[in-house]
């Protein structure tokens, strides 16, 4: 049986106290928690082993979805309809968030992506915030320490150890067993909510000891399966403000082995702003291809000022694939992944074109169990 470590646990009222408990802490002695459906299991593997973690539930005002994005340090232009947008506490959790008639209604990207999350238990657990924060994944990583040390280790976990340092020459440094000549870490980003909050637009505060700072969700990422956050260690993502929908209609495809439970090793995050039939913004995000969630700017400039036709669709699809680079470092086999990229930004497409998918999703349901892919 994997037992969690020992730690300290802090359980702070308010957002003040628990930046300030994160402040005092040495450089990687804490660590913030929620829900905790990702990190303590990682604990128990020994993939992260903080000495103390900081719990955000007890803190009301995370937990809760207003009205308006406002934000004192990153201006967001409201919407002059359909609301000036949400600003989503980072504790609310997945269920509530799929529980929230506005998402549902105004963000059905949004609320489809939260509601595959997983399984109705753990997203009663987790929360948004920990959603976008989730730890780089890969087949050589998220194993036991007794599997990883059979394997010699890799550069995302253990290679620093003492034992390691003192062999001599680049024997002392550890290799990414997914891409061996590779100079940084390939772990994938498996975040659902992210590349459908980047289609989105949304934007994110980051509150230290020292004041609030807000920064497009974008920026939150870089392509580094280690450093893959932007967030300071002495920062805790707070809030998620979502512009307002004012004409945008937006969509979420997953591609994953079973129907439930399992992480994306493919999602689609698709958004367009429609007069008419004509497309006069879009942002389409792909998911589970990189360290981070990537935004196919090509395939978006492609649909702007033009009608949503198969032709136009095709296009756009080719031109999502493009960006799209799995490793073999996940489920299925890297060359299929890359191909069905094309399908899954097709059928978003599609669906945002106003086509009906129900049935198509549920062969897609019904098609993730086929073993041997």
């Amino acid at each position: 049986m994997m037992r969690l470590p020992h730690f300290r646990f802090h359980a702070p009222r308010t957002v003040q106290e628990a930046a300030d408990l994160l402040a005092s802490a040495s450089p990687g002695e804490a660590m913030i928690v929620a829900g905790g459906t990702d990190l303590l299991p990682n604990m128990k593997r020994r993939q992260q082993v903080p000495s103390t973690l900081i719990g955000l539930r007890g803190i009301a005002e995370l937990r809760a979805i207003s009205n308006g994005n406002a934000s004192a340090t990153l201006r967001v232009a409201p919407s002059p309809s359909r609301g000036d947008g949400l600003t989503i506490g980072a504790s609310v959790t997945l269920s509530a968030l799929v529980g929230d008639e506005r998402v549902r209604r105004a963000y059905t990207g949004l609320w489809q992506a939260a509601s595959q999350v997983a399984t109705p238990l753990l997203r009663n657990m987790g929360t948004i915030g920990g959603n976008l924060c989730l730890d780089t994944r890969c087949n050589y990583y998220d194993q036991n320490y007794e599997w990883r040390k059979a394997i010699d280790f890799c550069m995302k976990k253990d290679d620093r150890s003492p034992e390691r340092a003192a062999l001599p020459g680049r024997a002392a440094l550890q290799v990414c067993w997914v891409a061996t000549s590779s100079p940084r870490c390939l772990a994938v980003s498996s975040s659902d909510t992210a590349p459908m909050l980047m289609a989105l637009g949304a934007s994110v505060d980051l509150t230290s000891a020292a004041g609030v700072r807000s920064i497009p969700l974008a920026d939150l990422y870089r392509n580094d399966g280690i450093h893959y956050l932007t967030r300071r260690p002495d920062e805790i993502l707070t809030s998620i403000r979502v512009p307002g929908a004012d004409g945008w209609k937006s969509t979420y495809w997953k591609l994953r082995r079973r129907g439930s439970f399992d992480f994306p090793v493919l999602s689609v995050a698709a958004a367009a702003k429609m007069r008419g039939e004509t497309v006069e913004a879009a942002r389409i995000v792909l998911g589970a291809v990189a360290s981070r969630p990537v935004a196919s700017e090509n395939a978006a400039a492609a649909l702007v000022g033009r009608r949503l036709t198969d032709d136009i669709i095709a296009e756009a699809a080719e031109l999502a694939a493009v960006p799209s680079r799995p490793m073999d470092n996940t489920d299925f086999t890297l060359v299929w992944r890359k191909r069905v990229t094309r399908d899954f930004v097709s059928y978003a497409l599609r669906e945002l074109r106003g086509d009906e998918t129900t049935d198509l999703r549920r062969r897609l349901h019904a098609w993730h169990v086929v073993p041997g892919v």
